[in-house]
């Protein structure tokens, strides 16, 4: 897929990403995080995601250590298999800047992961879109919150039924995930 820059997400529930460019195999971002808002625990297989805080406070917490806090023009590289999240801690908006290396499909399932989330009105994605995109990315991206039977077996059923039903055209030409 191509993309022109600046390439633009919001998921309509306190986060916005503007990625800058692709250069190479990195792509730098911007982001911004309002209030308490952030992704949810999420992992990168195949990616190292560093970022920079520009204004605000950056809380974050990898699985299974306790919580820590960046401030203004403090960094932190989360390396690939490392299961983490990230908020704007306090009462003012995060602004970060950073890059994902390499880049693979990032720019595509992150768009399509806040899309979906878009589609539902919550902060989950959207049932059919949601299970697609775990599904399919699986062997790159993990959302350790989803119980592993869902991921497993409800999911894979959920994208049956959303074949059957004619629900992924939209997904046509995706990218085909990295193994």
């Amino acid at each position: 897929m191509k993309y022109t820059f600046p390439h633009i997400i919001d998921n309509n529930h306190g986060e916005k990403i503007i990625f800058q460019s692709l250069e190479g195999d990195k792509v730098t971002l911007e982001g911004y995080c309002q209030p308490g808002c952030g992704p949810t625990m999420h992992t990168h297989f195949k990616q190292d995601e560093e970022l920079t805080v520009l204004e605000g406070n950056m809380a974050y917490q990898v699985l299974g250590e306790e919580p820590q806090i960046l401030k203004v023009g403090q960094s932190i590289l989360f390396k690939r298999g490392s299961p983490h999240k990230f908020w704007a801690e306090g009462n003012e908006i995060l602004h970060i800047k950073g890059n994902i290396q390499p880049a693979n499909t990032i720019l595509f399932y992150l768009s399509a992961i806040y899309a979906a989330q878009k589609k539902s009105a919550t902060s989950r994605p959207e049932t059919f879109d949601g299970a697609y995109l775990i599904t399919k990315y699986a062997k790159e991206y993990d959302v350790p919150e989803i119980p592993g039977f869902v991921k497993k077996v409800i999911f894979p059923v959920t994208v049956l039924i959303g074949n059957i039903l004619g629900k992924y055209k939209h997904f046509k030409g995706a990218p085909e995930p990295i193994s």
